[in-house]
């Protein structure tokens, strides 16, 4: 299966109770090319509206933030863990909330194959909640970002601040954690930059 009849099949998704409310399935989008590939948790409004992944106020930091890495989204690949928005309707106005075990379990159908047809050389994980998913379940944000871990669909990954945890801790004289999300992008692309290229020489020597 090729990614663009992986992402058709994911479109019609009926594996879990976020299928019920949602708009749009938000597949992915960008490079399936590129060594490096940023996850995040899951989609919120704007992303289950247009079917884009980090198109809200989070999403333009992090165009913001590759841009001043010298990248752009154009260049990586951009997901989430979960597909469709998880969003609490119990007031009749949708809430987000975070993606329950099993619904983060049943998206697996779909991210686990995703990963391993664009065959990343690293893995950003933007924010706590994906680290968790992909590095390992008991990760802390705050003490291991920036760190490199080891990773089931890639060679490696590192995990980053999220645009929206930065936002809500930015004000004057702070910058909420802005800059780390700036280095890690940086250091992330550098990392597979240099697998790529170690990749390169093991082929031509071999």
């Amino acid at each position: 299966m090729t990614l663009q009849e992986l992402q058709v099949a994911a479109s019609t998704c009926t594996d879990c109770v976020l299928s019920e409310k949602r708009t749009n399935v938000v597949f992915g989008e960008g490079n399936p090319l590129s060594p490096l590939v940023l996850v995040g948790e899951g989609p919120g409004d704007n992303e289950d509206k247009t079917g884009r992944p980090f198109v809200g106020k989070a999403g333009q930091l992090l165009d913001k933030a590759l841009v001043e890495a010298g990248l752009s989204r154009e260049i990586v690949y951009i997901c989430n863990t979960v597909k469709c928005r998880a969003a609490d309707w119990s007031t009749g106005k949708p809430q987000n909330r975070p993606p329950t075990e099993e619904e983060v379990l049943a998206c697996r159908r779909w991210l686990t194959p995703q990963l391993m047809l664009i065959k990343p050389k690293v893995i950003l994980c933007v924010g706590a909640p994906s680290a968790k998913n992909l590095i390992k379940r008991n990760f802390a944000i705050t003490k291991e970002r920036g760190k490199y871990f080891p990773c089931e669909m890639a060679k490696t990954a590192i995990a980053t601040l999220h645009p929206s945890y930065i936002l809500r801790n930015a004000h004057s004289g702070s910058d909420g954690g802005y800059s780390l999300l700036v280095e890690d992008i940086a250091r992330a692309w550098e990392a597979a930059q240099k697998l790529v290229e170690k990749e390169r020489e093991y082929t031509s020597n071999s």
